[in-house]
């Protein structure tokens, strides 16, 4: 039974960690195709309709995986802060989380609908009112809400780290900094939000380094 109890809780940070990495990478991915074919403007005429559906159709398709992912990664740290989990900064950091993922969905099912409504007919989007609509519908959930949620996200996370010691300290003091730049200068620069995945990136890989090297001090069971 302790053996059991033992190996679930070394399994734990490599789950996490490779969650986190997964999420990165595509959460990354289907951003970035996303920034380069769409206009950050949300007054564009919506060119990007008429030539480029197709690959917002395949980031469109990445996001639910990376949603995915990342509640895995959520999961998987709560886990692993057990006990040591405080009620106050649980609440923010699970509530955060969950918004997160709800906005990133609404995203797409948003941008989804889109392309199924306008692509066949998109003679001249400048006049359609529907059209402007959703696309400042869109702009507002990744910009304003769904970009503070990942803010909320990072110091919330970066304070149980301070606390728990789960992961190094300096990995929480660059969360706190990044946290502050996706809270109040994300509105100015549109490629801030990769800040967001870059952490999510560091912790996991730290996660996986930690787990690799409490292996490697593991004593080797007796026959």
């Amino acid at each position: 039974m302790q053996d059991t109890l033992t190996q679930s809780k070394l399994r734990t940070p490599r789950a996490a960690a490779i969650a986190g990495i997964a999420f990165s990478i595509l959460f990354v991915a289907a951003f970035s195709l996303l920034r380069i074919v769409v206009p950050s403007d949300p007054s564009e005429p919506g060119e990007w309709i008429k030539t480029s559906s197709s690959l917002v159709s395949v980031a469109l398709n990445l996001l639910p995986f990376a949603g995915i992912a990342f509640l895995w990664f959520v999961g998987a740290l709560r886990d692993r802060l057990g006990n040591l989990e405080d009620q106050f900064f649980a609440t923010v950091f699970l509530g955060s989380s969950i918004l997160f993922l709800a906005m990133l969905f609404t995203l797409a099912a948003v941008v989804g609908a889109m392309i199924l409504t306008f692509a066949q007919d998109a003679a001249d989007l400048s006049t359609s009112v529907a059209f402007h609509f959703t696309r400042t519908f869109a702009y507002n959930i990744v910009n304003i809400y769904m970009v503070k949620m990942a803010g909320v996200f990072l110091m919330s996370t970066s304070t149980v780290i301070i606390f728990t010691k789960i992961a190094p300290r300096w990995i929480a003091l660059l969360g706190f900094g990044l946290a502050a730049l996706l809270l109040f200068v994300s509105s100015y620069f549109s490629w801030t939000f990769v800040a967001f995945p870059f952490w999510i990136l560091l912790i996991s890989t730290c996660l996986l380094i930690d787990e690799f090297r409490q292996d490697a001090r593991a004593p080797t069971a007796k026959p």
